[in-house]
């Protein structure tokens, strides 16, 4: 396992981080009942193993089957006699956590009542990387950094993150934090596949810029890039996610052209389609860690092993081609007038 800087923060994660979205096992839970399936013995399982192959990461979310997710990991960590300093916990705080009507959303309320709640089910007394999980369109970004802020002085929080923010959202977060003397936020979690290659348009750039961490969600775009679907793949099993849950959004005609490029690469390199994604994903420049979710040790095994395979420069070009995003404005624009700007090897041409 390989550890990569969290951004401009001191702190080394695993490029692989253990999701645990799968984690659940209650019927009544509703809409995340098909996601979250998995009971105790099998978060034990699944963080155990993840934990021997030299992961030190783990994500979850207060909205991950009503919070059942969070209890569950934290019981498995009391279950393996986890050493609290060996594992960096991330949590996530924005979705409905009850009725009322300040049950969501990134204000100050939400975020300390929810950050109580989060440290009680993971049975811990500090979170080490707390993201607010959207775009709170409502709240004010100084009223959210500053609850994030207090959090991190009060040693409840040690770094802050985002998840599912716009470009323009996390600079002016940036700015204000400058200016006011707030915790920079040091992560961005978005998603990113290679058939989800949105994220180059302006997120990549910035955080390239500012040097923030990347963590990726859902790298095979819900199942989809697994395999199992597509030209030329088997009939998926009853139990795939994509199957019941076709999220997120993926243009399907420019996903099987990535599947087939991807289908030639796996037979020749003798792995699965699953981790030649993975692997993809987890060579480009500003990624940080990439996180993977599973419902078997087997599963888990397989995506653990994309670490050990480096695509080389011809696979790499061939899987860009076929990924590759349509021009779009103003990118084009910028390609064609800053072009003369970037130096060659001898300087800038004349």
């Amino acid at each position: 396992m390989r550890y990569k800087q969290l951004g401009g923060t001191g702190l080394f994660v695993s490029e692989i981080c253990l999701g645990t979205m799968t984690f659940g096992g209650n019927p009544d839970a509703g809409f995340w009942k098909a996601i979250g399936t998995l009971g105790q013995a099998d978060a034990d399982a699944l963080v155990g193993r993840a934990l021997a192959a030299g992961v030190n990461f783990i994500d979850t979310a207060d909205v991950y089957s009503f919070g059942e997710s969070e209890r569950r990991l934290g019981r498995a960590l009391k279950n393996l006699g986890v050493a609290r300093k060996d594992v960096v916990l991330a949590t996530k705080v924005f979705g409905e956590s009850g009725p009322g009507p300040n049950d969501r959303g990134a204000s100050r309320g939400h975020i300390m009542d929810s950050v109580r709640a989060s440290l009680e089910r993971l049975q811990t007394d500090h979170i080490d990387l707390y993201q607010i999980h959207g775009h709170d369109a409502v709240t004010p970004v100084e009223e959210t950094l500053r609850a994030l802020d207090d959090l991190m002085r009060q040693g409840l929080v040690r770094y802050a993150g985002v998840s599912n923010w716009p470009a323009w959202r996390i600079a002016k977060a940036l700015g204000v934090s400058e200016a006011k003397g707030y915790a920079r936020v040091s992560s961005l979690q978005a998603y990113y596949s290679i058939a989800g290659r949105d994220l180059e348009r302006e997120l990549a750039p910035l955080l390239s810029e500012e040097k923030l961490g990347l963590m990726v969600w859902s790298p095979l775009a819900g199942g989809l890039l697994s395999g199992k679907f597509g030209p030329g793949a088997p009939a998926a099993e009853p139990g795939a996610r994509r199957a019941s849950f076709d999220f997120p959004p993926v243009d399907k005609d420019r996903a099987w052209a990535c599947v087939a490029a991807m289908r030639a690469v796996a037979k020749a390199r003798g792995v699965s389609v699953a981790r030649v994604a993975l692997a993809w994903v987890l060579g480009r420049p500003c990624v940080t860690s990439v996180i993977i979710g599973a419902k078997t040790v087997a599963q888990l095994d397989d995506n653990l092993a994309a670490v050990g395979l480096t695509l080389n420069p011809e696979e790499t070009a061939k899987l860009d081609a076929a990924s590759a995003l349509p021009p779009e404005y103003p990118g084009w624009m910028l390609e064609r007038q800053g072009s003369a700007r970037i130096p060659g090897p001898s300087g800038l041409d004349s």
